[in-house]
């Protein structure tokens, strides 16, 4: 059985002194947890401070990037070993957002995959279509393309540090537009069978796909309780402790009901 992954993703928020809060607040939320595997990603400026916090917890730090490249001549990029240096275990790759507001394309994301799975860490991979392209019936086109082009080159030992996270452009932020259980779960099933297709049945039924799409506590429960709906990456939710932790719950709830049915 697949476990939850509830991971959040603090974007360019939070000045350090609220990022010490916040976390404080998510590790004695926790506890000893242990039903659901639960992250946050701060901004640059934060790991070192909340990756401190999170130390003997239940919770892991992750990043939001990083540049594909050891060290170097690169101003203003941040390296796996850098990110290796403070603590973190997960890095966010292929977001929408660096995707479609800075330009990131699949090849380049690519780069930043296998060197982030290189280096140990365990990767977020984001894929999800806009809102022309899902009503110009493309969403399954675009999904395997960014799978095909940002999976490129990986080899099978690396398999199980990768996430997938599904994130339809059209349902993130403040767009007036959600995406419906229904739709989630068909979005889920179309990536676990290409992922099949390139990585054969077994990793596919291994890969944790989570959503990532204005999920709040309202809506958690709903998308989880779907069929391969494997976690929440979450936005906005994740800067709010009580938000955060109510859909954390969500995730316990459904995980042990998941394996009483077992």
């Amino acid at each position: 059985m697949r476990k939850k992954f509830i991971i959040g993703n603090w974007k360019m928020h939070t000045t350090t002194a609220e990022a010490g809060r916040l976390a404080k607040a998510v590790v004695d939320g926790v506890g000893m947890e242990k039903h659901v595997v639960i992250a946050i990603c701060p901004p640059f400026t934060c790991l070192a401070l909340v990756g401190e916090i999170l130390k003997g917890s239940h919770v892991s730090l992750g990043a939001q990037n990083l540049y594909p490249e050891k060290e170097g001549a690169f101003t203003g990029e941040i390296s796996p070993t850098m990110l290796l240096d403070v603590g973190c275990k997960y890095v966010i790759l292929g977001h929408s957002e660096r995707r479609h507001k800075l330009g990131e394309t699949d090849g380049f994301i690519n780069q930043k995959v296998l060197v982030a799975l290189a280096a140990s860490l365990n990767v977020i991979l984001c894929v999800g279509e806009t809102l022309d392209q899902r009503k110009a019936g493309q969403t399954e086109t675009v999904l395997d393309r960014q799978l095909v082009h940002g999976l490129a080159g990986l080899s099978a030992d690396t398999l199980p540090r990768l996430i997938v996270a599904y994130e339809p452009v059209w349902a993130i932020g403040s767009t007036g537009h959600h995406a419906a259980p229904p739709q989630v779960q068909e979005a889920h099933a179309v990536i676990r069978r290409r992922f099949g297709q390139m990585f054969g049945e077994k990793a596919a039924q291994s890969l944790p796909i989570q959503y990532g799409g204005s999920v709040k506590p309202d809506n958690a429960a709903a998308l989880l309780s779907r069929q391969g709906v494997d976690g929440t990456l979450l936005g906005g939710a994740s800067l709010i402790a009580d938000q955060f932790m109510a859909i954390v719950r969500a995730g316990i709830s459904e995980s042990r009901t998941e394996e009483q049915s077992t």
